[in-house]
């Protein structure tokens, strides 16, 4: 099921707007973090062929195809947490968004580079595309506990919210140094 994928913004966010059960936060989660990740991939297509940046342009194709593979990722989960949603399938319902967070990890450590190799003049982007990644963590991972109450695993729950809490840590991490990195950059 690819319903999302495939249509306009528009119809998505009609959807999400309406009192239908599904698409909801978890769906929302990924397309903001597909947004985040599409950001990064867009820094780094507006880079690549600079000359300022020649000695970078290995490293950074390779980023490329992990922030492009990211977004692709992302988007598909839009779909998969409204399918999982609609299937009433709790394993499901919860590693969607468990699998959200983890590639928001995946997405958040490509940034700091973006932010010395990327181009100067898409600098605030990197500081969006961290901010949005943040907010898809948190945001899918209350999909998480949510799930995590229904499913009553304790050794699961203990494991995820271990796994979760220490990739959240890293994550605010990087955003706030990222946030006062690029700061600095645009301010001078």
């Amino acid at each position: 099921m690819k319903k999302y994928q495939n249509t306009d913004l528009k119809k998505y966010l009609e959807d999400l707007a309406a009192k239908l059960p599904a698409p909801g936060g978890g769906s929302a989660a990924a397309l903001s973090a597909a947004t985040g990740a599409a950001l990064a991939s867009m820094v780094i297509n507006f880079t690549l062929g600079k000359p300022r940046y020649a000695r970078y342009e290995k490293e950074l194709k390779i980023t490329l195809d992990k922030t492009e593979r990211l977004r692709k990722e992302f988007l598909s989960l839009v779909d998969l947490d409204v399918q999982a949603y609609r299937s009433k399938n709790l394993r499901d319902s919860l590693d969607v968004p468990f699998m959200v967070c983890r590639l928001c990890f995946e997405g958040m450590k490509l940034l700091p580079a973006l932010i010395k190799k990327g181009n100067v003049n898409l600098i605030s982007d990197v500081a969006v595309a961290a901010v949005l990644l943040e907010a898809a963590f948190a945001s899918a991972y209350f999909n998480v506990e949510i799930n995590l109450k229904f499913i009553n695993d304790k050794r699961l729950s203990a494991r995820i919210r271990k796994e979760l809490f220490a990739k959240g840590k890293t994550i605010k991490k990087i955003r706030q140094n990222t946030e006062v990195k690029v700061g600095k950059i645009i301010r001078g």
